[in-house]
């Protein structure tokens, strides 16, 4: 059962595309060629690899700039958190894209899964013992159809998150059929959909799943999250009466897609959070910490940990997915700097990322007395016990969380112990392909144990996460203060993630905000911020509350994004915040583009507002 994913995909090879043509539900390869559907349908071994083949459209965090595509994390790479110097994000920040271009889709490949998953709802059935013959029994055939019953919801749901309402395909069409061609359900049906959906199916599925090896199953914990998270965009501005062109977008029947304000999805979104964190806290998940010999709270060690195995966190992640190793298109080695044995140094962390990280007195930059960008530090300067002597004032006395994510100018690798410069001094800093373009270069989940050398080991197995508890911690915080902000659970459950983080609580720092609605928002937009930091939902988040609209460093996508100065010829001439480009937004951004060949294909798709 080990890599669940991986051992069934060539089986499965070529599927199903989703068109709105003849060939749309055409039976796969396998299936057109050998055996007939009873024949897999009788056949206990085969019907389990149909039926996991399914499990290959869930999402790889892990996979995030060389051979991207929209289930694994181009969106860190897309938002205002990374900069990538090589792969497709290399210029489609700068250049846009349209809807005949746009890079990473999920339409094909989730619509083929979903026909996967309708297939074999409607085939699979109980395969009487007999003698020593494999079989399938009542039991396990209730399991297989519960997770193949998710995976059909979870896949709609990913499709929902980019694309907005989409045709909800809840069986498998004959492909003789002479109506092929499908409609977009509105936001509303779709919400309706996945609401009975997951809740039915979350009584059906093993409560949660902690061995490795069976990683990617789905869980009661996995189908609530996923409908608390739904909800939460139903209920925010995008899907929720705050896209004004969306509310113009009607189907060939007039119907409209997108449906006016409606206060109340903010109490149901509220509701499915809380069905979520009462079984989370009911024993099942909890924030990971880690204590030293003494018995004192490490909170560098928990954060670094966190990422590097299961724990009681994660909710759910992808076991056939690590980050990678120093050799081959791993995150590992292209966050490595070009010094340390064949580093590439081209996975870079915006300014603008670096500037939302707390002070370790738990306030931001603008607030802090701690906060400086003149000189160097001196002795005794830096009270993080982080960063130390002779580093740019700007990244000292930082939060933990800071440390775990960025690397930056004089900072020393944590093998050879070298002292890393990222300027060049060529004057090419910002445009090569093996440096990182901002001066600073990602930290957060990159093993500190593998190195290209002698006996160091070159890889390290990190699953990648899918969810973990302290983003719908702060979820729960989200809809609570949109729906009664005097709420003291607000405050407390930001708390939580920032008492893991080792900062300061809000309520002892920021008293003055609880209670007030907007600041209150503020303060957990910008702790989800620096805690989901390139994860892969900023993306989807900062498009859910529409403030990508706004200028670069308050959630803006679009602008002029800054670095340190990579073309200085001398050190101190690097510590100038510097322009690196000018990203391209515009507001049809805010939903992806339907594929060009499916409308063009179609007489019913309606195309997203802008494109």
């Amino acid at each position: 059962m080990k890599n669940y994913i991986k051992l069934f995909t060539a089986f499965f090879g070529v599927l199903l595309l989703f068109s709105c043509s003849k060939d749309f539900l055409n039976v796969s390869d396998e299936l057109a060629g050998e055996q007939t559907m009873e024949e897999i349908f009788n056949n206990p071994s085969q019907v389990r690899e149909f039926h996991r083949n399914i499990f290959t459209g869930i999402p790889n965090s892990s996979n995030m700039i060389i051979g991207i595509g929209g289930l694994d994390n181009p969106w860190a790479g897309a938002s205002d958190e990374l900069k990538m110097a090589q792969g497709p994000l290399r210029n489609t920040t700068t250049n846009g894209y349209n809807q005949a271009n746009a890079p990473f889709h999920r339409w094909n490949l989730l619509y083929q899964l979903i026909r996967q998953a309708n297939l074999f709802l409607e085939n699979a059935k109980v395969i009487p013992q007999s003698g020593l013959a494999d079989y399938i029994d009542q039991n396990e055939l209730a399991e297989l159809r519960a997770q193949a019953r998710f995976l059909r919801a979870y896949y709609h749901y990913l499709l929902f998150e980019l694309y907005g309402p989409i045709p909800i395909m809840d069986t498998s069409i004959d492909p003789l059929s002479t109506d092929l061609d499908f409609a977009r359900n509105s936001v509303d049906e779709v919400v309706t959909f996945l609401d009975q959906e997951l809740l039915e199916v979350s009584d059906q599925l093993n409560s949660i799943e902690t061995k490795e090896d069976f990683l990617a199953l789905p869980t009661k914990g996995v189908a609530l999250a996923v409908r608390g998270r739904m909800w939460m965009y139903a209920a925010s501005p995008l899907l929720n009466g705050g896209y004004a062109e969306a509310l113009e977008i009607t189907d060939m029947d007039g119907e409209k897609l997108f449906p006016e304000n409606d206060p109340t999805k903010w109490q149901k979104a509220l509701d499915a959070m809380q069905d979520f964190i009462d079984f989370a806290e009911a024993g099942n998940y909890e924030l990971y910490k880690e204590y030293d010999d003494n018995g004192d709270y490490d909170p560098h060690a928990s954060l670094y940990n966190l990422f590097r195995g299961i724990n009681k966190e994660v909710i759910w992640a992808n076991p056939n997915a690590s980050w990678g190793a120093l050799w081959g298109e791993g995150v590992d080695r292209r966050a490595t700097p070009r010094t340390e044995r064949g580093g590439f140094a081209n996975i870079a962390v915006t300014q603008e990322l670096v500037d939302d990280f707390f002070m370790i007195d738990g306030l931001t930059i603008e607030d802090s007395p701690l906060y400086s960008e003149e000189g160097i530090s001196g002795p005794g300067e830096d009270l993080s016990g982080q960063a130390g002597e002779g580093i740019y004032k700007m990244w000292i006395n930082r939060e933990p969380r800071f440390y775990q994510t960025v690397f930056y100018q004089n900072r020393n690798w944590h093998i050879s112990n070298n002292s890393i410069q990222f300027f060049s001094g060529s004057g090419n800093g910002n445009t090569s392909a093996d440096y990182p373009w901002s001066g600073y270069l990602l930290y957060k989940r990159i093993s500190r144990e593998i190195y290209n050398s002698g006996s160091n080991p070159q890889s390290e197995y990190r699953p990648s996460f899918i969810f973990r508890l302290a983003e719908f911690q702060l979820l729960f915080a989200e809809a609570l203060n949109e729906v009664n902000p005097s709420d003291p659970r607000v405050i407390e459950y930001v708390d939580k993630v920032r008492d893991r983080a080792g900062i300061p609580k809000l309520i002892d720092v920021k008293a003055n905000i609880v209670g007030d609605q907007d600041k209150q928002r503020e303060a957990i937009q910008r702790e989800m911020r620096v805690e989901l930091a390139t994860e892969g939902q900023r993306y989807f988040d900062v498009r859910r509350w529409m403030i990508a609209d706004n200028q670069v460093g308050e959630g803006g996508q679009g602008g002029t994004f800054y670095g340190m100065n990579m073309n200085a010829s001398d050190e101190m001439s690097f510590y100038k915040r510097t322009p690196y480009e000018t990203r391209a937004w515009d507001k049809a951004m805010y939903l992806y583009p339907i594929p060009l060949d499916e409308i063009q294909k179609s007489e019913k798709l309606i195309q997203n507002p802008g494109w």
